[in-house]
């Protein structure tokens, strides 16, 4: 009777460590987490004029502060801007650089510019190694005086090759919002 219950539990544990093995041949997927970003700054430069910075910052994350957005100053109309994107994660000293991950990452990551009304226009300044477009460079034209919003959308993992997408429509895109922040702003 000693010698059964020695061979079950001898059993028991030698199909524990099979089951447990990973023998099949397959190697593991790399798993490419998302990104944390805190803060995301869009600076955009007219050639007439003082540069102006878009700030989205939420150093918490979900937690009970509200996301900090500020807009340095007005927009003037018909005036194209070049503009371009800084993402960081702050919940580390020093601060890292997103932006550096997604331009080593780019065939992964493309930004989706849209507004509430037809007061700005975009463009998109840089592209992947597949030419697609990324977004960390842009252009932004606005036409008539008003109150506008811009969203700013980063998607991880898009279907770059979808109707639409390399013209900027994030309809069939796919993939995982890393972020999207909406500021408003004033053309004058």
């Amino acid at each position: 009777m000693k010698n059964i219950k020695s061979i079950f539990i001898l059993t028991l544990v030698s199909l524990f460590f099979i089951s447990c093995s990973n023998d099949d041949g397959v190697n593991p997927v790399p798993v490419n987490e998302e990104e944390v970003i805190t803060t995301l700054i869009a600076t955009l430069n007219a050639t007439n004029g003082t540069p102006i910075t878009m700030e989205f910052r939420d150093l918490d994350g979900d937690g009970p502060d509200a996301p900090i957005i500020t807009v340095s100053s007005a927009l003037q109309a018909n005036t194209m801007y070049n503009g371009s994107l800084n993402l960081l994660n702050e919940t580390t000293d020093p601060a890292e650089s997103i932006r550096e991950e997604i331009e080593e990452e780019a065939n992964d990551h493309q930004f989706f510019f849209s507004n509430s009304s037809n007061l700005v226009t975009f463009a998109y300044g840089d592209t992947d190694d597949n030419g697609n477009p990324i977004g960390l460079l842009f252009s932004l034209t606005t036409t008539a005086v008003g109150n506008d919003t811009i969203t700013i959308t980063l998607r991880h993992e898009p279907n770059k090759e979808a109707e639409g997408v390399s013209g900027g429509d994030i309809t069939n895109a796919g993939g995982e919002t890393d972020i999207a922040v909406t500021f408003p702003f004033t053309i004058e």
